[in-house]
């Protein structure tokens, strides 16, 4: 009887570890839950740079969405995606791993240098697009869509929202960002309009290797 009941408290443990942990479970990126987050239609574009409404914005250029319940995917906003440019490595933590609001976590490798990103959130890294890896160019192609980085469990629900950018805030954020990149080169300014236009798809291409790393580094905050 002494034996019996032992068995079932631990039957009963396991049982209640698999309900508690199935939320945050690593999910396939090709489930319909965790399809890739998309701009919205009517994204606002700020000196060449797409700003959708329907994500938050890290001070860091990384925006976050909630998937689900404590559930949150992190990408790179159009700006970094444009500024990372061609890369031809990209690196991305690894599912288990928790990483905090602040740190880097995301590394771009290009020319013999590398910028990294830090995370917008805290938490336990459940998913990442493996997708991106193997085709860096994702993230200039669709920043807000298939080039999404990583999806991230955060115990407190409330925890994504903070430090992140006010909506009102951010039209304001991008164009100084565009400014000081346009400031590297002063020639990308003229090839786009002051909102609406079109930046080219590499503007920082003529830079060079220690500039681009530079300014990565003030960029992203890393």
């Amino acid at each position: 009887m002494t034996v019996l009941l032992v068995v079932l408290t631990f039957a009963t443990f396991i049982v209640i570890d698999f309900v508690m942990n199935r939320k945050k479970a690593p999910m396939l990126a090709g489930e319909p839950e965790l399809a890739p987050v998309m701009a919205s239609s009517d994204a606002e574009v700020i000196n060449g740079f797409a700003v959708p409404s329907n994500v938050r914005y890290h001070p860091g250029h990384t925006w976050v969405q909630r998937e689900r319940k404590n559930v949150n995917r992190v990408g790179a906003d159009a700006f970094a995606a444009a500024f990372a440019g061609a890369v031809e490595r990209i690196e991305l933590p690894k599912p288990g791993q928790w990483v905090r609001q602040g740190q880097k976590v995301v590394s771009f490798f290009r020319n013999g240098e590398k910028i990294e990103m830090v995370s917008p959130v805290e938490g336990e890294v459940v998913e990442i697009n493996t997708a991106l890896l193997t085709n860096p160019a994702m993230l200039r192609e669709e920043p807000y869509g298939k080039g999404w980085m990583m999806n991230v469990f955060s115990p407190d629900e409330d925890s994504p929202t903070r430090n992140l950018l006010p909506a009102n805030l951010v039209p304001a954020w991008m164009r100084e960002a565009a400014d000081r990149l346009f400031s590297l080169q002063p020639q990308l300014a003229g090839a786009t309009a002051a909102d609406g236009g079109e930046l080219i798809a590499d503007p920082a291409a003529a830079l060079d290797a220690e500039t681009w790393k530079k300014a990565g580094t003030e960029f992203f905050l890393s």
